[in-house]
């Protein structure tokens, strides 16, 4: 039986507060998008409460149809040449020192969006040379000439999540290939092995122990340095159905299982996402 209602553990605050409206004055007056916003983020109340924000470029429309994501999917417009510093105007404004940059998939681009990336990191840099620039970028279609732009920018981090298991991919994931995710993440640690690299899995799409535990395994074997594991959590009817609810023990017990393996630092529990408590993941 499908799970209908959330269980007790999953509780979130509804984001509200003078830190949360000075957060959405920034992002609204510098025209910005967010994941936080969205994709519908649990997490927005206590994020935004402490003026932190993943920050979406590349505008709201993504060019996938992801089966668990809330982001509009159709044509988008054309990139703003004019974002990359609008984006460090509003780091610059909220005082970040650690930063979560993604964006929707732009396979409509050339290189993906990958020179928009690198843009911006380096916009970071030059108006906040102290803030840590981490990038959640998608797979650029396997092209690693557009993997080299990003690699090559002024940044701490790299993040592309893996999402789910390989058999759940034509479901949750159409458009996107298990093996080029792990290839994109150990190119990316060839290219420049002092780049920490980072993916991170929904839990509850319908995956096993041993799948997960495969995934893992392969992760690391791509010299994926950190992970995050969350629940999945059905943003709409329109998204897919959650599979099952994990115990917040069910996490702690696969968060040992991947510390196991030498992940340097795993981020775990049922309200983690990719960015969730990102500053401390490149300690």
């Amino acid at each position: 039986m499908r799970a209908r209602r959330h269980p007790e553990w999953i509780r979130v605050r509804a984001p509200t507060g003078p830190a949360v409206e000075e957060t959405r004055a920034v992002v609204r007056a510098l025209a910005l998008h967010t994941v936080c916003e969205e994709a519908r983020c649990p997490n927005v109340g206590e994020c935004w409460a402490h003026h932190t924000a993943t920050f979406m470029l590349l505008g709201d429309t993504c060019t996938r149809n992801c089966g668990f994501c809330a982001v509009a999917h159709g044509r988008p417009a054309g990139p703003d040449p004019a974002e990359p510093g609008r984006v460090a105007e509003a780091v610059a404004r909220l005082g970040l020192r650690h930063v979560v940059v993604t964006s929707v998939d732009r396979d409509d681009l050339p290189d993906g969006g990958a020179g928009h990336f690198a843009a911006t990191a380096q916009a970071i840099r030059a108006r906040v040379p102290a803030c840590r620039v981490e990038l959640l970028i998608p797979d650029f279609q396997g092209d690693h000439d557009a993997l080299a732009a990003v690699v090559r920018a002024p940044i701490a981090i790299l993040n592309h999540n893996t999402e789910t298991v390989p058999r759940l991919y034509k479901r949750a994931r159409p458009g996107s290939h298990y093996r080029r995710s792990l290839d994109l993440l150990a190119a990316a640690k060839r290219l420049r092995p002092d780049l920490r690299t980072k993916s991170g899995l929904m839990l509850g799409l319908g995956e096993t122990r041993a799948e997960l535990l495969e995934v893992l395994g392969d992760l690391r074997g791509a010299h994926c340095d950190i992970l995050t594991l969350g629940q999945y959590l059905q943003p709409s009817a329109a998204q897919l159905p959650v599979d099952r609810y994990l115990a917040p023990e069910e996490f702690e017990e696969i968060a040992a299982a991947a510390r196991a393996l030498d992940f340097a630092y795993v981020e775990a529990g049922p309200l983690v996402r990719s960015s969730y408590h990102a500053w401390r993941h490149a300690v």
